[in-house]
């Protein structure tokens, strides 16, 4: 349950601190107090869109704080994604700044917007002042027998995901079922293309590195004369020359300077560079000995190297690609041509898509069935609820209407309604009235908040369009649902803020410096008789509208 909301230069709040109790609670005041603004505020610490046009006028950010007692669900969640606090609450926090920047914080550990709604939507359940409107729209009222089905059984929010997914499954098998047929000469002709490009490196037979390997044996078979010449002439001048080769000098010197240097100590490190140079060339020797062994001249080799690199040069421009991707340009072509053999199976396609959309309509039929039998007790339940709100004889309806198959099922839903006993029920937007659409949205939306386990439920001028008797019993089912719940409510009804236990009253102030700032006030019993008199009577409070709202209070 929400235990605290701290608020600071929000919309036209200054700063505003709230202490909340179990039960039913109620925000009441004139039009423009800027009740509603409570509720954007926490929406907005639950994660819901902001900007800098929420910041209050002259202020650098806005800053809003709720303090939440947790559910074991929520408390699941905090400890998995490591937002666990010591005392096991959830303290939500958002900041948006005067430039439109917005940090999110849960137990002050920084995080995310969509972690916030995530958290929240195991917290708070909102029912918006026009949900009565989007009653109206046919996929508002799907989604909402969808949300009472899968509150009641999880395995209808399985269900729901299982038809989008094999929905999307089938139908993209069978776009590119008739895409295939359509173009069944195109795709022959592009077949028997890639077959001869295939082909052809087949017999090409690129091997990957291939280019640069005999690129190199070419540049060395080609120049293998001037190799042979070089390498002889410099092994002879090194250790084969007939006069003393450099090798055998290097001896002779290291000899040398070895005795001068058992004179003179500082003639070593000399001695060591002059053996150092005498041994590396010896090395170079014994490398350039083996170099000769192995080159020779060979020009039958030369011809076959010649041939290989002028086949892979041709294929390489036939192909518009370097003679080193040759063989990549075998392998895509190759799947390309594996991948078009079996697309062009028509029967082994039209196969699998039959088996996709049989799978398709098994899970469809399920989530049919689902819905209809959630359907039956939401209807139910609500005709029985619109009895209370004076609507005697009234029946509420779901109708279920086949449509095309699609990622949402079978069915297209349609709420009906009959306004009074003998009377066909009807398409709910062409029959119902402003006030009869507001107490069967308010019907449903208490109906459904007692299928969930959400703890705190705010209802947001859900009440407007209703008046008279039919008030009091709004007031009474807020009240009843209260007893299980937390349950806040912003309402213009004096016999709805009745029935509280806890009532806060929103009026505008003006603060020091002239500008207009929202405040609230716990109302003790005293300021509730007032309150609840404003609300009957308008401006000019009489003895006699005081008098009814003692008789509500104590009602």
């Amino acid at each position: 349950m929400l235990r605290t909301l701290s608020i600071r230069d929000f919309v036209i709040v200054d700063t505003i601190e709230l202490e909340f109790s179990a039960g039913f609670t109620v925000f009441t005041g004139e039009t423009g107090a800027g009740k509603s603004i409570l509720i954007d505020a926490l929406t907005l610490a639950l994660g819901g869109r902001g900007d800098a046009s929420v910041v209050r006028e002259g202020a650098p950010k806005a800053d809003i704080t709720a303090d939440f007692a947790v559910t074991p669900q929520a408390a699941e969640w905090l400890a998995a994604n490591e937002f666990a606090a010591d005392e096991g609450g959830a303290l939500l926090r958002r900041v948006i700044d005067n430039a439109g920047r917005s940090k999110a914080y849960i137990n002050g550990v920084a995080a995310t917007a969509a972690q916030l709604r995530e958290l929240g939507d195991m917290l708070v359940d909102i029912h918006g002042q026009h949900a009565h409107q989007s009653l109206l729209k046919a996929d508002a009222q799907r989604e909402l027998l969808d949300s009472q089905s899968t509150i009641k059984d999880a395995e209808a929010a399985a269900q729901l995901k299982a038809v989008a997914a094999a929905h999307k499954a089938w139908r993209a098998l069978a776009r590119q079922l008739e895409e295939y047929e359509s173009n069944a000469a195109n795709l022959a002709y592009e077949r028997e293309r890639l077959e001869w490009q295939v082909g052809e490196l087949d017999k090409l037979a690129a091997k990957p590195g291939e280019w640069q390997d005999i690129s190199n044996e070419h540049s060395r078979l080609s120049h293998a004369a001037s190799l042979l010449e070089g390498a002889q002439e410099t092994l002879a001048a090194i250790s084969e020359s007939e006069d003393q080769p450099i090798v055998s000098q290097l001896g002779s010197l290291s000899q040398k300077l070895g005795k001068l240097a058992g004179i003179d100590a500082e003639l070593q490190p000399t001695v060591d560079l002059i053996e150092s140079a005498r041994i590396q060339l010896q090395e170079a020797v014994y490398a350039l000995n083996t170099y000769l062994d192995r080159v020779e001249l060979d020009p039958e080799r030369l011809r076959q190297v010649d041939a290989r690199m002028e086949a892979l040069h041709s294929a390489a421009r036939k192909f518009r690609v370097a003679p080193d991707d040759l063989p990549d340009e075998h392998a895509q072509l190759s799947a390309k041509l594996r991948q078009l053999a079996d697309a062009s199976d028509l029967d082994g396609l039209r196969q699998q898509e039959a088996k996709l959309k049989a799978a398709y309509m098994d899970v469809a039929r399920q989530l049919s069935a689902t819905r209809a039998a959630a359907a039956r007790g939401l209807a139910t339940a609500v005709t029985q609820a619109m009895q209370e709100l004076n609507m005697t004889g009234g029946a509420f309806d779901i109708a279920l209407n086949p449509c095309e198959p699609g990622a949402r099922g079978l069915e297209q839903v349609e709420f009906l309604v009959a306004g009074h006993a003998g009377v066909a029920p009807r398409p709910l937007a062409k029959v119902a009235s402003g006030g009869e659409l507001a107490r069967i949205a308010l019907a449903i939306s208490v109906i459904t908040s007692n299928a969930t386990t959400t703890p705190t439920l705010i209802f947001d001028e859900v009440d407007s369009g209703i008046g008279g008797g039919v008030a009091e019993v709004v007031g009474r089912l807020l009240k009843r649902l209260g007893q299980a719940r937390q349950v806040l409510c912003v309402t213009h009804l004096p016999q709805v803020a009745s029935q509280a236990s806890q009532h806060f009253q929103v009026a505008k102030g003006t603060l020091d410096n002239g500008k207009t700032a929202s405040r609230i006030d716990v109302l003790d019993s005293k300021a509730r008789v007032e309150e609840v008199a404003r609300m009957l009577g308008g401006l000019e409070i009489t003895a006699t509208t005081r008098k009814h709202a003692r008789e509500l209070l104590a009602s």
